[in-house]
């Protein structure tokens, strides 16, 4: 039996990062929340069917504190290296966050399939997007719905679940993805010695 893991991680340990574990027939086996690397790191080393799962880990945003609005403002926005002598003072030019990065490499070089994903990037392949803020409760709202109806999980309670959860169930999708139809993903670039993922072909689903 193979496995799909999506971790939706946070960049801070202030706020949850969530972990969630679909079958080969899309059935959810797992879905939880961990908030430091260390729950992180106890989760993953404890988890029994490691080797027999494909992982995809989401990259944070960097929003680490800076000097100016501006600089906040337009940090997402950045092209990267756009311009070498570009005063990069605090590292405000940086635009995902490395938080766990030697972990997940580590775990790389051990064998373990595992890449990266960028997650609205992600969402909008898998026609999961909305037209509403990020994050916000009808964002997190439509999400659910979205993953509830278009992509079968009937496992998904009617209640409001954490945003960061839903968000590991799209990780856990682009590696399904990835195993049924390899041609239809490609590398958009390597973060710290992990391969960024993504859809090629937008998936349109039926109703």
């Amino acid at each position: 039996m193979e496995y799909y893991m999506g971790i939706s991680m946070s960049m801070a340990s202030t706020t949850d990062t969530g972990v969630a574990v679909i079958d080969s027939f899309g059935k959810i086996i797992l879905i939880d929340k961990l908030f430091t690397m260390k729950d992180i790191q106890f989760f993953m080393d404890n988890y029994s069917s490691l080797k027999q799962s494909h992982i995809a880990v989401s990259l944070p945003w960097d929003n680490s504190m800076l000097e100016g609005k501006w600089r906040v403002l337009s940090k997402p926005y950045q092209m990267v290296r756009s311009n070498e002598n570009l005063l990069n003072r605090d590292n405000w030019t940086q635009r995902y966050s490395t938080r766990g990065c030697e972990y997940y490499k580590s775990l790389l070089d051990k064998g373990i399939d595992i890449c990266r994903f960028e997650l609205y990037l992600t969402r909008q392949k898998l026609s999961l997007s909305s037209y509403y803020k990020e994050r916000t409760p009808a964002d997190c709202k439509f999400l659910q719905n979205a993953l509830k109806t278009e992509y079968q999980f009937e496992d998904i309670p009617p209640n409001m679940m954490p945003m960061a959860q839903l968000e590991a169930l799209v990780g856990a999708l682009i590696m399904r993805e990835r195993a049924n139809n390899p041609k239809n993903i490609k590398k958009i670039f390597e973060f710290h010695g992990i391969d960024v993922i993504n859809i090629e072909e937008k998936i349109v689903t039926k109703n």
